[in-house]
């Protein structure tokens, strides 16, 4: 059992690193969507050292601390609904006996948030540009549109996996040594 001491230092320095992440968002604006990506990366190694509990309490205080720090709210939003859950959730599904249920319910559960992303930022916040963008394709611009974001979704899903394993096989040996 880890002393709360290590649990609120690791979740602090992972806090600072994916508000790190959502801050260059802002500043370079052509990683707004891979730096979400990055800062829930990082989430899984609170819940690989401490608990799948704590990385939901630092994925709430990045979350809320986003909105506020950072300058693009749109990556923010990214974070919060699409990205940053994400990987903590992966560790909820892994128990789950049925691959192709798994599956399904990772590919269910991403096109729920990035439609519900897509009405939060269209409707919400009133940043009507994703629509216009969408009707550049034609009238399936946006089944086009949510098609590729799945296939950018399945190559992120396997590389948190690798992430992952490197992540066990290489890195917790050498810091569980040094301790």
């Amino acid at each position: 059992m880890k002393n709360i001491s290590y649990k609120v230092a690791l979740g602090g320095i992972v806090s600072a690193l994916c508000l790190l992440c959502m801050f260059l968002a802002g500043i370079i604006p052509i990683i707004y969507i891979l730096m979400p990506m990055a800062a829930g990366v990082l989430l899984m190694i609170i819940a690989t050292e401490v608990s799948v509990s704590w990385a939901w309490l630092t994925y709430a205080s990045v979350s809320l601390l986003s909105l506020f720090v950072t300058a693009d709210k749109e990556a923010a939003l990214v974070f919060i609904m699409v990205f940053g859950h994400y990987p903590i959730l992966r560790f909820h599904m892994r128990n789950m006996k049925l691959k192709r249920l798994r599956y399904l319910l990772k590919m269910a559960i991403f096109n729920v948030c990035v439609v519900g992303f897509f009405y939060v930022t269209v409707f919400l916040f009133g940043l009507d540009q994703m629509l216009t963008e969408m009707n550049e394709y034609g009238k399936y611009g946006g089944i086009l549109m949510l098609a590729l974001t799945n296939v950018m979704f399945v190559l992120y899903d396997f590389n948190l996996e690798a992430a992952y394993v490197i992540y066990r096989s290489r890195f917790m040996p050498r810091l569980r040594r040094d301790r």
